[in-house]
């Protein structure tokens, strides 16, 4: 009777720390369940597709397109009709007189104004000055720039920022796409860490009920003391209470995985599901040239090339506050806008106009302000710099050292097997008792756990590896 117990047991607990299952966990219990397997490129593309954080990331390309009018409509060409009237007294006679301009008026980026249309005179009125003989005429105008705001001025500087500015949202979903694949993939080997301690869980609770059983049975025959029966009572509650806790850490990480699977603006729970085998590490995997990866990484990295762009952004501004120091010459040639001048035949007026300020205090407070931005701006591409190439140093050194972990936690794991196989045979042989049994299996059980974590951790330091090298700044292949 009692050979056949043992060898019960013997094989529960072949099965439950045999070398197959050490090499692939909960490979056996998902071929039996036949359940699907959610996998982290599923999570991956359904971060992707229905992401709010991620699709509100990509409002930025309308708001640039919207910048980018904005900045247009200043130079867009109007339409004007102008009408205006005076009374005059001539001659002792009372008579209206006045015109109604009907004109385009168009600006052009560099700072020229024109216009050009038609004026039509109300009352007797005739142009004596220019020779015309008639109360209509055309209107053409100009306004010239030609030291302060020639080519450089505040509205072209707005439209060449808005120009940038598509592509500044382009860096804004990268970085948004970054950020949320390294959550999501973080997030999903936590959950198959838990998935696969909880079938470990399950599996011990399987062998301390089979001893339990075969024990009461024994005890009730008088072939077993009931001492050993109120142990392995006692190992299978604290056993039943290591897979609550498990189931619970379960549920707790598919619902912060569930925060990054979405389908028609609502959550998906992965309860439907089931955890694949953690995928083979290759110990003698050769990572690339540090630095390679680091030059890759800094020509690509949106945190990088969004302060580029800013320094852009500020280099437009500087460019206008230094303009800001000439003085302001303007030349205009350009119809008279008073319709008693127009009635006396002043049709015409050509004039420059000469001002600046004495000082230069708000040319000089505008330069001072973008010549300290930039500085700041440079400081900070260098930090950004240096912090995206430890990102890479640092996410090789933890591949590096959860492989060594691997290697370490599968070697404790297997020692536990056997120091756990020992104490059974022991207990077989009458040298040890039930509760050193028990003190083995749990060392098996911890090994277990720490090969999983650091099988978990190798997974997610490949993910921060992705993430520092900017794999994913256009999403999956």
């Amino acid at each position: 009777m009692r050979l056949h117990y043992f060898t019960l047991v013997g094989l529960l607990m072949v099965f439950f720390v045999s070398p197959l299952w050490a090499n692939q966990p909960g490979n056996l219990s998902q071929q039996a369940s036949g359940a699907s397997f959610l996998t982290l490129q599923d999570v991956l593309k359904q971060v992707e597709k229905g992401h709010p954080l991620l699709q509100g990331s990509q409002t930025q390309k309308m708001v640039a397109r919207g910048k980018l009018l904005t900045a247009l409509g200043k130079f867009e060409p109007n339409l004007v009709n102008d009408w205006e009237l005076e009374r005059l007294v001539k001659d002792g006679n009372t008579t209206s007189v006045g015109f109604n301009d009907t004109f385009v008026e168009m600006r052009h980026p560099w700072g020229m104004k024109g216009f050009a249309g038609f004026r039509a005179g109300i009352g007797d009125v005739e142009v004596a000055d220019l020779g015309v003989n008639t109360s209509n005429q055309p209107l053409l105008g100009i306004v010239l720039p030609l030291l302060r705001g020639f080519i450089t001025n505040p509205d072209h500087a707005e439209l060449q920022k808005s120009s940038l500015a598509d592509k500044q949202a382009e860096l804004e979903i990268q970085q948004a796409r970054q950020d949320l694949y390294l959550g999501a993939a973080t997030q999903y080997w936590n959950w198959v860490t838990a998935w696969k301690l909880m079938e470990v869980q399950k599996k011990a609770v399987e062998v301390a009920e089979a001893r339990f059983t075969q024990l009461t049975k024994q005890a009730k025959e008088g072939a077993r003391a009931r001492f050993d029966v109120i142990e392995a009572n006692q190992e299978v509650q604290r056993r039943r209470e290591g897979l609550i806790k498990a189931q619970r850490q379960v549920e707790q990480e598919q619902y912060k995985l569930a925060l990054f699977l979405w389908e028609d603006n609502d959550l998906v729970l992965p309860q439907d599901v089931a955890a694949p085998s953690f995928p083979a590490v290759d110990s003698a995997e050769v990572l690339p040239s540090i630095k390679q990866e680091q030059q890759r990484a800094t020509a690509v990295r949106p945190e990088i090339q969004l302060v580029k762009l800013e320094a852009e952004f500020n280099h437009i501004d500087l460019e206008v506050a230094e303009n800001n120091f000439l003085p302001n010459l303007t030349a205009d040639a350009q119809p008279t806008r008073k319709p008693g001048e127009f009635v006396l035949g002043l049709g015409y007026r050509f004039g420059v106009q000469l001002s600046f300020p004495f000082l230069q205090r708000g040319a000089r407070g505008d330069q001072l302000q973008m010549a300290g931005k930039a500085q700041r701006l440079k400081l900070l591409q260098q930090f950004r710099h240096q912090q995206v190439t430890m990102d890479v140093v640092n996410a090789q050194s933890a591949i590096t050292r959860a492989q060594e972990r691997i290697q370490v936690s599968k070697e404790a794991l297997q020692l536990a097997h056997e120091l756990e196989k020992g104490e059974r045979t022991r207990f077989k042989m009458g040298a040890t008792s039930l509760l050193f049994v028990n003190l083995r299996e749990r060392n098996v059980l911890q090994a277990a756990e720490g090969w999983l974590t650091a099988m978990a951790d190798y997974q997610k330091a490949q993910a921060l590896y992705q993430w520092a090298i900017g794999g994913w700044v256009n999403g999956t292949s």
